[in-house]
């Protein structure tokens, strides 16, 4: 079969995911900003950025679906990669003008946080790329698996909104898409993370993520980009982006360093939603996977996945870091 046909099949099956193993709300309402939620900056709590109330204002579409909103143009340089080796991936941020966008404000000790996930959710990567003064985005990016992937870019730009923006990449090749059984226990490294709370659409949600080892509670969790955890949480069928960060923050007289992270969270709509969850422990970076559908919805997609551990996206668990 060559590479074209491929890639038409390839479509074919992410139709059939899309359209019927995930339980996907139709109803698209805009996320809430991170000062509207009980959970928002203004009360300590950790932000929902690609949700903030100045980027809902744009579009009452969710964050990601879009590589065009509020003036601001997603261009990778390429959309097609590679898979079984780590290239350089680079992109640029176009402003109103139409010219590279140079100015950034660090948001979570990084200007630019770019999440890199196949449509199927396999593969799962939050890496971040480095800003040549050409407005050039370059960051080293290896996909172990072929399929079409969806590259989410969250960033502020200075003087504008908090923004996200997606576009797909294709890796030729062939694949089989993985498909996922509701699941609030994830394993990883020797690690196990469970996931309570519920999502209720159009509201705040209190989640709560608990960090175990070989049965014993993780007391001792290290700060990562200015956090216990960051969590994403992607819409079945469409990959709806919301990234959230946990209520409190290292060394702020009140939060503790595990065994739970506790995110606010509000989803766009009903709906089953694919959640990653990064922490650091050990010196080393580790995502979990969750797969939870809302309140009120049944749980019965996806389907099976192939095992209790999700696969990983690289190496590491991760797929690296900036």
């Amino acid at each position: 079969m060559n590479t074209a046909a491929k890639l038409s099949a390839y479509g074919v099956a992410l139709a059939l995911v899309a359209g019927g193993a995930w339980v996907a709300g139709t109803a698209v309402g805009p996320f809430a900003g991170a000062a509207g939620l009980p959970g928002g900056e203004d009360a300590g709590h950790g932000d929902a950025h690609s949700g903030t109330v100045a980027e809902a204002a744009q579009t009452d579409e969710p964050g990601g679906l879009a590589s065009s909103r509020g003036g601001y143009t997603l261009t990778p340089i390429s959309t097609t990669l590679t898979t079984g080796t780590t290239q350089p991936f680079s992109f640029r941020i176009l402003g109103p003008d139409g010219a590279p966008v140079t100015g950034y404000d660090v948001e979570h000790e990084k200007r630019m946080h770019l999440i890199v996930v196949r449509r199927d959710t396999a593969g799962f990567q939050h890496i971040h790329p480095e800003l040549g003064a050409d407005g050039t985005w370059t960051v080293p990016l290896a996909l172990p698996q072929a399929g079409s992937y969806r590259v989410f870019a969250d960033f502020k730009p200075t003087g504008g909104n908090a923004t996200t923006l997606g576009v797909d990449v294709a890796a030729a090749g062939d694949f089989t898409p993985v498909e996922y059984q509701p699941s609030r226990v994830a394993n990883v490294d020797g690690y196990q993370v469970r996931l309570d709370g519920e999502l209720a659409p159009g509201r705040s949600s209190k989640v709560t993520l608990t960090v175990t080892k070989d049965g014993r509670e993780v007391t001792d969790l290290q700060p990562y980009l200015g956090a216990y955890g960051h969590l994403v949480a992607l819409r079945g069928g469409d990959l709806a982006y919301l990234h959230v960060h946990p209520d409190g923050e290292p060394d702020d007289g009140r939060t503790t360093p595990g065994p739970t992270v506790t995110f606010f969270a509000q989803v766009p709509s009903a709906g089953t939603y694919r959640l990653f969850l990064d922490f650091l422990h050990q010196g080393k970076v580790r995502t979990a996977e969750f797969t939870v559908a809302t309140a009120g919805v049944p749980a019965t997609a996806p389907s099976a996945a192939p095992s209790p551990t999700q696969p990983p996206a690289a190496d590491d668990g991760h797929g690296g870091h900036g």
